[in-house]
Formats: structure tokens, C-alpha cells, sequence
């Protein structure tokens, strides 16, 4: 069954769109993004940003931070993650996106099944980043933003992939986490870290 476009239930002026990247991976911030787009002049080619290529992403995310009428990033820090889950860190930094416009949206569209806990109306919209052009736009910029915030940490922390693997847990990344230890932006609470942890963050960091 095709997936149905999705429109908001109510008349909107300002609809603003949200994504998270990086609630999986074992290392790094949960970043997202809010934005609100222009009605008229639509950026040609938003998609989920995961069915993008890296050159898709690049060039979309120019287009949408010059087009956009405003925009924000949001994140949960490592240490958040790890002192109140995932879940909660990842409502925490799209409250954290929204606030941040410097317009106030009337309707706020979240990619996912949960809504944070704010005074926005909205809707959670299941697949939201392939079917809702505000919450594509914003998977894009949180998707750019995290990655190049990875490929920092790939030169500050060598040896655990960050530039390709941008934390997730591949056999790359967990063979160099047994032989090396974790690092300060290793989440602990998540299992595969939390089994190096008794063997102690690597003394090179």
C-alpha cells in the first residue's frame, strides 16, 4: 500500500518541520533540526536524507539554509543521553530546535511516533522525512551537521572509523572499542560501550 501525503489537520501559516539524526549510533550527540520553509519557491529534491547521497545532502542542505525562512539546530550532549535515555535525550533536543526558530510556529510537524512535551500543536507523522517537506529539509541539516561534528571527532579520537562509521556500532568501530577503550564521547549507557567500561577510558584520550 502506498504510502498517503501528508498535510496538517488544521489551517497553518507557519508549519515548522523536525528531525533527529543519531539516536543509534554508540558514540556522539543526538542532533536535530526544525525549519520552516517558504510557501512559494520549493526546494527541488527533498527527501529523507538516508536515501540521499552525501553530495545530495551537501548541496540540499545550502539550498535549504539560504531558502529557509529560519532554521535551528538542536542536540542532547553525550552525558544527557547516558542520564535519561535516548528517548528522552532526543525529545529534549527537538524541544531544544523548536525553540530556537526566530519564528513561532503554529503547527510543528515531527518525523516518528512521539511528540516532546510542549505548547506547540503538532503531529507526529510516521515516515514524516519521506512524505513532509519541512521535516526532509530538517533531516538533511541535522544529517550534514552531525556528520561533519563526526569527521571532527575522527581526528580528535583516530582509530574508531568516526569519518565513515559516524558512530554506529559496525565491526570496525566495536573491534577498536575492545582494543582501545572508550572515549569522552562514548555513550555508556548503550551495551556495547558499557562492556569496555570496566576496562577504562583509553589513556591516549
Amino acid at each position: 500500500m502506498p504510502i498517503k501525503p501528508w498535510r496538517p489537520p488544521i489551517d497553518v501559516t507557519c508549519l515548522a518541520g523536525v528531525d533527529e539524526v543519531g539516536r543509534g549510533p554508540l558514540a556522539g550527540d543526538v542532533v536535530t533540526a526544525a525549519v520552516v520553509l517558504p510557501d512559494k519557491h520549493p526546494i527541488e529534491g527533498l527527501a529523507d536524507s538516508k536515501a540521499l547521497s552525501a553530495r545530495q545532502r551537501e548541496n540540499l542542505y545550502q539550498e535549504i539554509i539560504s531558502h529557509a525562512l529560519c532554521w535551528h539546530v538542536g542536540r542532547a550532549s553525550v552525558a544527557e543521553i547516558d542520564r535519561f535515555n535516548i528517548l528522552q535525550a532526543t525529545l529534549m533536543a527537538m524541544r531544544r530546535a523548536v525553540m530556537g526558530l526566530s519564528m513561532q510556529p503554529d503547527f510543528v510537524a515531527v518525523d516518528g511516533n512521539r511528540l516532546p512535551q510542549w505548547e506547540y500543536r503538532g503531529e507526529a507523522v510516521v515516515k514524516g522525512d519521506g512524505r513532509v517537506e519541512v521535516i526532509s529539509a530538517a533531516s538533511i541539516i541535522a544529517k550534514v551537521v552531525r556528520d561533519k561534528e563526526m569527521r571532527e571527532m575522527n581526528d580528535k579520537y583516530p582509530g574508531y572509523g568516526f569519518d565513515s562509521n559516524k558512530g554506529y556500532g559496525t565491526a570496525q568501530h566495536l573491534e577498536a572499542l575492545q582494543r582501545l577503550g572508550p572515549t569522552p564521547i562514548h555513550r555508556r549507557s548503550f551495551a556495547p560501550v558499557n562492556r569496555q567500561s570496566d576496562q577504562g577510558q583509553s589513556p591516549l584520550f
